[in-house]
């Protein structure tokens, strides 16, 4: 598993699955409260642990958060509940109150939209993006002090990307977007009238960094992207 710090104090934690091309990344925020944003799913636990062990220590890990309820985005959080004793999962009202604190083995904290965590030099605004990109409980976390924003499965790509680039992201996850409609990964994103103005809503923070779940995380006109990525859906995903 590849260790890459992708912006201040933000690690990327990369396994590429050659047999699926695809990459499934955490991101671990080292501060006075360590973050880990997606455990990965259970299979995967062990590697997962021994990188952000290259980082700190992964018993003193304080938040878990992610987007919603998904193998890859917290299939292992009991185990890491297990290693670390003060860790808390974090998401927002109904991913815990549907799903998260009945399989968890301790409660999440259930943030609401635009509340701040503070986890030392760090500040993470929760926002609420349901079925952004998908899922009722869907929500991202964006680091006010860096501008880094953690967008789960937005700007998916296939292939064993570089951990990070400057380089459009759009047109990437458009052309994967366009190929799957036929496929078995078909319909993974839905179109609806909340899609447009929640993207740009993102937009208009104007992330520095964008921290992909699978594929290269972006660093540049994050504002760009993001309008952009609303166009992109609109047109491929808004008339089907």
């Amino acid at each position: 598993m590849r260790v890459d710090e992708i912006a201040p104090d933000v690690f990327r934690l990369s396994l590429y699955v050659p047999e699926m091309n695809i990459q499934f990344n955490q991101f671990l925020v080292k501060d006075d409260e360590p973050l880990l944003f997606h455990t990965g799913m259970r299979q995967i636990f062990p590697q997962v642990r021994e990188a952000v062990a290259r980082v700190i220590d992964p018993a003193s890990l304080r938040w878990i958060g992610f987007s919603h309820f998904e193998a890859d985005e917290c299939g292992a959080l009991n185990d890491w509940l297990a290693m670390a004793p003060q860790a808390t999962p974090v998401c927002g009202f109904v991913g815990a109150n549907v799903s998260v604190n009945d399989f968890a083995s301790r409660a999440a904290r259930a943030m609401n939209d635009d509340e701040v965590l503070t986890t030392g030099r760090y500040r993470f605004r929760f926002l609420a993006t349901p079925h952004v990109p998908h899922c009722w409980e869907a929500s991202l976390l964006f680091e006010e002090t860096a501008g880094t924003l953690f967008s789960s499965d937005l700007f998916f790509h296939w292939g064993d990307a570089d951990p990070k680039t400057t380089s459009n992201v759009v047109d990437r996850f458009k052309q994967g977007l366009i190929a799957d409609q036929q496929g078995p990964f078909a319909n993974a994103y839905p179109y609806t009238p909340q899609t447009g103005p929640t993207l740009r809503r993102l937009a208009a923070l104007k992330p520095k960094t964008i921290a992909l779940m699978h594929g290269s995380s972006f660093e540049g006109d994050g504002e760009r992207e993001l309008n952009d990525l609303a166009t992109v859906m609109r047109e491929v995903l808004g008339t089907i």
